[in-house]
């Protein structure tokens, strides 16, 4: 006869107690601590740099020290030929940069918002993209000669391909979602293209421009080594030339300070175009 017995009777075990969610803040280091940390690799660079040209540990005809590259830069300076080198140079990379950005993001423009105007314009721009712009250098030069168009036409060409391929893909990953909302609100025609659309494509564009403005330094590298009076490209040959390696890394320093004014641009741009956006990182 089976005995029945009651059953083990364990510890009560209590429902767990749910915290109240607290609103997460964003905190941001204060600038005092932040700029140092923007310019720490930099300065461990430069005093590398330094330091290896005062110790002879780097050769002076291998890289000039900070020495002879602030008397370089001091004798263009008071010249004169260092402002004008610099603001050639910046205003054809500008003129560059906006005709083949303007062209590249009416281009991704067509092709992502319509299907007539992806099969139209796609398989071209993808030609362009794939055809190195180093390449195109001879025949510029033997169709616009040696003069300034040349020289913007480059770079042009240089930016059309990345900003018509970042504004494609930033249009086409637009939520079709909010689309459809928009023209339930009576939103159609460029109303949704400037209101609705462009400002969801806007950081795959402003990414765009981002690399737009590095490849331009390039284009530029290029475009000054032939038929130029004027210009940091200019200033590069000099120093081949005579092997002044001092004159070849200010103008290193210049490309460099030419790309941290591009980039300042860029950020301004994204304050003002998008404030909506927050810095996202794990702090």
């Amino acid at each position: 006869m089976a005995v029945l017995t009651e059953p083990a009777v364990g510890p009560v075990r209590s429902d767990p107690v749910l915290a109240t969610p607290r609103g997460r803040t964003e905190r941001r280091r204060p600038t005092w601590v932040s700029v140092p940390f923007r310019f720490l690799v930099p300065a461990l660079i430069f005093a590398a740099w330094w330091i290896g040209s005062a110790t002879g540990a780097v050769s002076e005809q291998v890289l000039a020290g900070p020495p002879k590259v602030w008397t370089a830069f001091t004798e263009l300076l008071d010249s004169g030929q260092l402002v004008d080198f610099a603001v050639a140079s910046f205003v054809r990379a500008a003129l560059g940069v906006a005709i083949g950005v303007g062209i590249g993001l009416l281009l991704g423009l067509l092709a992502g918002l319509s299907s007539l105007g992806e099969e139209l314009v796609d398989s071209t721009m993808q030609i362009v993209r794939a055809v190195p712009f180093l390449a195109l250098v001879p025949l510029f030069i033997a169709w616009f000669g040696i003069d300034e168009l040349y020289k913007i036409l480059l770079i042009a060409v240089a930016t059309v391909a990345p900003m018509y391929a970042y504004t494609y893909l930033g249009v086409r990953n637009v939520d079709r979602k909010m689309v459809e909302a928009a023209r339930s609100f009576g939103l159609t025609g460029p109303r949704l293209v400037l209101e609705v659309i462009l400002p969801s494509a806007l950081p795959g564009v402003l990414m765009a421009l981002r690399v737009c403005l590095s490849i331009s330094i390039t284009g530029l590298i290029a475009a000054e080594q032939v038929g130029t009076r004027e210009g940091v490209g200019y200033l590069v040959t000099l120093a081949q030339e005579y092997n002044r390696t001092d004159y070849m890394v200010l103008c290193v320093v210049l490309y460099a300070l030419l790309g941290l004014v591009f980039d300042g641009v860029v950020r301004i741009i994204e304050k003002f175009a998008m404030p909506w956006r927050k810095q996202v990182a794990i702090r």
